[in-house]
């Protein structure tokens, strides 16, 4: 049984990236589908799609990788923890590598990004940073 099933996302496309895979499938949730989502639109990765049915769901998320097969996503990393939550108000929501990359809140309003919730004036949960 998994503990932190965000962190066991995160490392599977971690894995997957240092051994250039061209794709991960992951274990649906409607959190990892929202985190899918937001990596889609800020372009840190090809595309993902739904597969199965039922309690076989799992997200197949395609990488991206530059002309010169680097991977474009250089660090995942887990902030908010099951034994350590990890809350924000909208003035402390942190800018991640000095704004090249991207901090991933779930808030009121959904699961935003760092740029969205200041956008939204709404602090929440702070789960994961990428660049």
């Amino acid at each position: 049984m998994i503990t932190d099933p965000i962190s066991d996302m995160l490392t599977r496309i971690r894995n997957a990236l240092m051994v250039r895979h061209r794709e991960v499938k992951i274990p649906y949730s409607k959190m990892k589908l929202e985190i899918a989502r937001i990596l889609l639109e800020e372009g840190y990765i090809t595309n993902f799609q739904i597969i199965g049915e039922g309690v076989k769901k799992e997200i197949n998320i395609i990488l991206k990788y530059t002309e010169d097969n680097k991977p474009v996503i250089y660090g995942l990393k887990r902030i908010s923890k099951p034994g350590r939550r990890v809350y924000v108000g909208v003035k402390e929501i942190p800018k991640v590598k000095g704004g090249l990359g991207i901090a991933i809140l779930s808030t009121p309003k959904g699961i935003l990004t760092d740029r969205e919730a200041r956008k939204e004036n709404v602090g929440g949960e702070l789960l994961l940073e990428v660049w």
